[in-house]
């Protein structure tokens, strides 16, 4: 998950140990690892912010140890650290001294970062296996032509619906946005509502309504989201219509008001599927956002970690053999890591299709929609322009004329834009 997602997570710089072949010291007092572990000639400090599942820091700290092992020449000191609501602000500290890691996640990756000459591009981690992974994260990963970081996983958001409530509602899975509004409509009786969005009925909406047009946020060095008017205007519809629930006692990100069946649809990620399976059984499907209109394209917000390379690290080539060991080369981890801990699709397509979890049912189907329908965004989105947009669509949402209203956000946005190219 991502700090967009308004997920929490527990903790700062909770156990940090130093893993060398195996073995476990105190964490060394030296964050860029220049003082060499337990014969190591390089020690390098990873960063990651501390998950909510349980397993997630033993399992980082053995995919160290076993690299340490197939290279004892270099170490590994990872760090667990910040709750995600703390863990960028930690790291934009460190990376603007001297104690910065070598290596470290992003949660929500920047283009200002790689422009300010803080990360490593990482093309030659990459390499031919380039190819293989999801063309959405590399397009979000990419600044100026060059590659930053490397996704560890993706989370992606689909819409769940229960086969039950619409076949007994005489409804299809929606393929366009007219279809989503009149099965919203049809499904909603005494005690349901026919779609869950998020707790302010806005959630992710704004995104996907712009992007199943065909309008993306940032198009260049311009913001261009208000070009989607007239799908975003759809919110009226939603909303005059009474068919969105409100208010849940969990938001969109919990499946709760969907496995309660308080909502006939809902919006939510992949990472709920296993509690609606384990509460549902098979009677439920998931699909992308539908297309806005027959000339639209249907569409799935994308999530997940990304790891990078600060550029002003001493030892750039050492934490580029690692990254690509683990997350180009280990497969096996990669499995791991993406669904033994968590349920998310592996940032390779190949090896997501290799993952037996991802083998047959809505999970394969999920897996399916990351490919082919997954949308990340922009990488010089900031939480500035996310705010002034969802400000903007909720007021679309109660009535305000979308076209106007929409302009004036973006003309905010477009002065952020601005200072990050100047």
């Amino acid at each position: 998950m991502t700090a967009r997602s308004a997920l929490s997570r527990r903790g700062f710089l909770g156990t940090s140990m130093l893993f060398v072949a195996g073995s476990v010291v105190a964490c060394s007092s030296d964050p860029q690892g220049t003082a060499a572990a337990n014969g190591a000639d390089v020690t390098l400090t990873q960063w990651y912010h501390q998950y909510g599942e349980e397993g997630t820091q033993a399992a980082v700290k053995r995919y160290a140890a076993e690299f340490t092992e197939a290279h004892p020449g270099i170490a590994i000191n990872v760090v667990w650290g910040a709750d995600v609501s703390q863990y960028e602000t930690k790291l934009n500290a460190a990376l603007l001294g001297d104690d910065a890691p070598d290596i470290f996640e992003l949660g929500d990756f920047r283009a200002e970062m790689a422009r300010k000459g803080q990360l490593e591009p990482l093309d030659d981690v990459y390499g031919a296996a380039k190819s293989g992974f999801n063309k959405a994260d590399l397009d979000y990963l990419t600044v100026d032509g060059k590659l930053y970081a490397i996704k560890t996983m993706d989370d992606i958001m689909v819409l769940y619906y229960r086969k039950s409530l619409l076949k007994k509602a005489g409804v299809t899975p929606p393929s366009t946005f007219a279809e989503l509004t009149d099965a919203a409509k049809k499904l909603t009786s005494d005690g349901t509502k026919g779609l869950f969005i998020g707790n302010d009925g806005i959630g992710d909406s704004p995104y996907l309504l712009a992007w199943s047009e065909g309008v993306d946020l940032i198009d260049g060095d311009k913001v261009v989201y208000a070009d989607a008017a007239r799908s975003i205007g759809g919110l009226r519809d939603l909303h005059a219509d009474k068919s969105v629930l409100l208010g849940f006692t969990t938001d969109w990100y919990d499946p709760g008001a969907f496995n309660q069946g308080a909502a006939a649809m809902q919006w939510c990620g992949l990472w709920a599927l296993p509690a609606v399976e384990k509460e549902l059984g098979d009677d439920f499907g998931v699909l992308p956002w539908p297309a806005y209109d027959k000339k639209g394209r249907a569409v799935a917000r994308l999530g997940g970690w990304s790891q990078a390379i600060h550029a002003r690290s001493k030892h750039v080539a050492e934490a580029k053999k690692y990254l690509e060991w683990l997350w180009v080369k280990q497969t096996d981890l990669q499995i791991d890591w993406a669904v033994k801990y968590g349920f998310h699709v592996p940032a390779q397509t190949e090896v997501a299709a290799k993952t037996p979890e991802f083998g047959k049912g809505a999970a394969k189907e999920a897996a399916r929609i990351s490919t082919e329908h997954g949308k990340s965004f922009p990488a010089e989105w900031t939480q500035a322009m996310q705010a002034g947009f969802i400000a903007a669509a909720a007021a679309v949402a109660k009535g305000a004329a979308p076209a106007r209203t929409l302009d004036k956000a973006q003309a905010k946005a477009q002065a952020d834009l601005d200072k990050q190219t100047v």
